[in-house]
């Protein structure tokens, strides 16, 4: 996976919050939160916060609970800090691959659509096993395969057609890259997890329209740096992203199926 695939930085994390979070990221925050709050944790880890719709619907259920909500790049956690007001959070630039607290030190540990970006999956998860007390949770969601996801479906087709000689696959790579069930519950068994439960969660997307949604993936997105690399223009590119989503779903506000699997694994 090439370092730029875990880059959020510059104008990517505003696009990424004004536009992607609430139609792809908030239905799921909410499952993930009701998931978390009925564990009832004191002290939890929120791990690849990103621009912090975890963070703030976890403060707002457990309100006595001490929260520290990290990711990898500052400039996502500048967004979220911004957006959530809560005094038991605390913020803190961290890299999963080298998390910086002691062993045994929370509750509950979570991570939204973000261990997809882990470099080597059981070592980071190995990571997240140590800052776990015996008996703690760790609960995270990964999106399922691309052909199980309308909108990175029919935006990769849009790549396909804008660089038909060497199109971007950042979606397949990356975001939708780590959803084989068999290999998530290997690597959780290599960093001492119990046999995780794993959930197949379909929610749907309400997309304000084709030209938002192009422009979250192709502004808000490491999808960005594949475009340029390749010397495209991401303004001219994400109007053609747009033109070929709206000759799929329709000019207007319109609904695309998401899926997700949600993994909840036992501290052995």
């Amino acid at each position: 996976m090439p370092t730029t695939d875990a880059r959020f930085a510059g104008t990517l994390p505003y696009h990424y919050e004004r536009l992607l979070v609430p139609m792809l990221f908030e239905p799921y925050a909410l499952d993930l939160v009701r998931r978390a709050a009925g564990l009832a944790p004191a002290q939890v880890l929120e791990i690849a916060a990103g621009t912090g719709i975890v963070t703030r619907h976890l403060a707002a259920a457990l309100p006595a609970a001490h929260i520290v909500a990290t990711d990898l790049n500052p400039d996502m956690l500048a967004v979220a800090q911004s957006a959530v007001a809560a005094p038991l959070v605390t913020w803190r630039q961290a890299d999963a691959m080298a998390l910086p607290f002691g062993d045994g030190t929370f509750d509950l540990a979570l991570c939204q659509f973000g261990v997809m970006f882990f470099p080597d999956k059981p070592a980071a998860f190995a990571q997240v096993r140590r800052v776990l007390r015996p008996g703690g949770r760790f609960l995270f969601n990964v999106w399922d395969a691309l052909d199980t996801n309308e909108l990175a479906s029919v935006l990769q087709a849009a790549m396909d057609t804008c660089f038909p000689g060497d199109p971007p696959r950042f979606f397949t790579r990356t975001p939708h890259g780590y959803h084989d069930r068999a290999a998530i519950a290997g690597d959780l068994a290599l960093a001492g997890f119990a046999r995780p439960s794993i959930d197949t969660v379909a929610l749907p997307a309400n997309a304000p329209g084709a030209r938002a949604v192009a422009e979250g993936f192709c502004q808000g997105t490491p999808l960005r740096a594949e475009i340029e690399a390749r010397g495209g223009d991401v303004i001219a590119v994400t109007a053609a992203a747009a033109d070929h989503l709206e000759r799929h779903f329709g000019a207007g506000e319109f609904r695309a199926g998401l899926q997700a699997h949600v993994i909840s694994a036992l501290a052995a």
